[in-house]
């Protein structure tokens, strides 16, 4: 795999005990305390859900995301691409226990089917915002 094509990778431990790391990622009333607000998100595959969201000061575009896997308490995955532009990419939380804590790994891959010319797309657009959300944003919604 070229290092165009290879997913990016976050895993984190979490303080926080498997069954409300599961909770905090597949709730969707958890879910828009540090994620995004998804009001028709359950974990069930084949569920489709939208949303949007970018860059504070840049383009905003719609999520467009379908659930394809989902082993209870330990993973889920899902589609993700955007309205009006072509590639599709999947996202996929895995938990597992670590002693008290909670091993969470991500892996968002097929970045590379997004639009090459459009910088909004760039690999490490995904890197730092995926850092912000569960290096950031789940440890401190977990720490409540």
């Amino acid at each position: 795999m070229s290092q165009h094509t290879e997913p990016f990778v976050i895993e984190r431990s979490l303080k926080a005990p498997l069954e409300k790391v599961w909770k905090a990622i597949t709730d969707k009333n958890e879910m828009k305390h540090w994620y995004f607000d998804l009001p028709t998100f359950k974990p069930e595959v084949g569920l489709e859900f939208e949303f949007t969201g970018g860059p504070e000061d840049g383009v905003q575009c719609v999520h467009q995301c379908k659930i394809t896997e989902v082993i209870p308490g330990k993973k889920i995955t899902y589609s993700w691409k955007y309205k009006g532009y072509e590639g599709i990419s999947y996202v996929t939380f895995e938990l597992s226990p670590d002693g008290q804590n909670t091993k969470l790994k991500l892996t968002h891959r097929d970045l590379h089917t997004f639009p090459p010319n459009n910088a909004d797309f760039a690999k490490k657009n995904f890197e730092a915002g995926w850092t912000d959300i569960i290096g950031k944003f789940l440890v401190e919604y977990l720490a409540k």
